[in-house]
């Protein structure tokens, strides 16, 4: 998600307002490892269902305005439940994120939505996501990514991310030291299956399109994704090789990934890849926190690519048709980062 002032954000951790100009460093800070060839991973942090709400170790609710200049209004956590947009399915133990569909609000106005972000810090390790639905529709931005601090000097990783109708996933990383960062196919091995949109990683307030690569699997993003009842989406960054991410449809899920025992190397080619060899990844990225949200409009969704996407008329005039966000959910199983 492109921001210059992302990092700025107001957080509530429930009771306690945090400051929110450049965030706090966790008492659980994780630190990097070099990773060896061929590792299996073990669970460091995993979270499903009730740990999203249960310890504002874990994660906060963002309260406030959009920094990308997004027509919602993101809530806390006792408005978030109270209005039914932040709630665990009984069922399946899933945690359920929507924008609100209900509420009459003008064109150009403001929507409820719920943007949530770790409270711990990581360095390195194998992030994954899984989701059985994501936020549809025209208007709508949903994104998982991690964001370090003082953007865009520590770095930002976006995992999933799409606007309107895009068709696929797009994953970025935006730098923002004098350090070298970018990204290129260096030879005529498939280093990764995906297309490359920019190869220079570096980004501004005023230039942050960043080093972006889409994946060529439909079922990756949108309607695609949901009508193969989601999957699962893996960032592995190794701070001597690299950052590498996959995508897995549901009936694509690796076994060990599955056994909670992954082991990337058996993988096949990720979708995409950044080198170390092209990439300062340590001095460009560190102390990173995950984030989870949906915005509406904004400056990718509500410019451009809105009069491009096929859409109707303008994307401020959507916001005020409540109906059009009856699918603009996440349904998340879980998120687990392994070391």
């Amino acid at each position: 998600m492109h921001s210059f002032s992302k990092v700025f954000l107001a957080a509530l951790p429930f009771t306690a307002l945090v400051d929110g100009n450049s965030y706090w460093h966790s008492r659980h800070r994780r630190t990097a490892r070099r990773q060896p060839a061929g590792k299996t991973y073990m669970i460091e942090d995993f979270y499903q269902g009730q740990d999203f709400f249960k310890d504002v170790l874990d994660w906060t609710f963002v309260v406030g305005s959009d920094p990308t200049g997004g027509n919602v209004i993101y809530q806390s956590q006792s408005d978030a439940q109270s209005k039914g947009l932040a709630y665990v399915n009984a069922c399946d133990n899933s945690l359920i994120l929507a924008v609100d569909s209900t509420s009459t609000v003008a064109a150009g106005g403001r929507r409820a939505s719920i943007r949530i972000m770790s409270r711990q810090s990581y360095n390195g390790g194998l992030f994954v996501f899984d989701a059985s639905y994501m936020p549809v529709g025209c208007s709508t931005w949903p994104s998982f990514w991690t964001v370090g601090p003082n953007w865009p000097l520590g770095g930002e990783i976006d995992i999933v991310e799409g606007v309107n109708n895009q068709d696929t996933n797009q994953m970025t990383l935006h730098s923002g030291t004098n350090q070298t960062c970018t990204n290129e196919k260096t030879n005529s091995t498939n280093q990764f299956t995906g297309q490359i949109m920019g190869t220079n990683c570096y980004s501004t307030e005023h230039a942050d399109s960043g080093c972006g690569i889409e994946d060529t699997d439909t079922r990756s993003f949108a309607y695609g994704f949901n009508n193969a009842e989601g999957g699962v989406f893996a960032l592995l960054w190794d701070i001597s090789a690299g950052m590498s991410m996959w995508h897995f449809a549901r009936t694509d899920i690796p076994e060990d990934l599955i056994a909670q025992t992954p082991k990337p190397s058996t993988w096949g080619t990720p979708a995409g890849s950044w080198s170390s060899q092209t990439c300062d990844i340590t001095t460009n990225f560190y102390d990173q926190k995950m984030i989870i949200d949906t915005t509406i409009c904004g400056d990718w969704a509500g410019g451009n690519a809105y009069a491009r996407s096929g859409c109707p008329g303008k994307c401020s005039d959507m916001v005020a048709n409540a109906t059009n966000y009856v699918d603009a959910k996440w349904v998340i199983n879980y998120v687990a980062v392994y070391q």
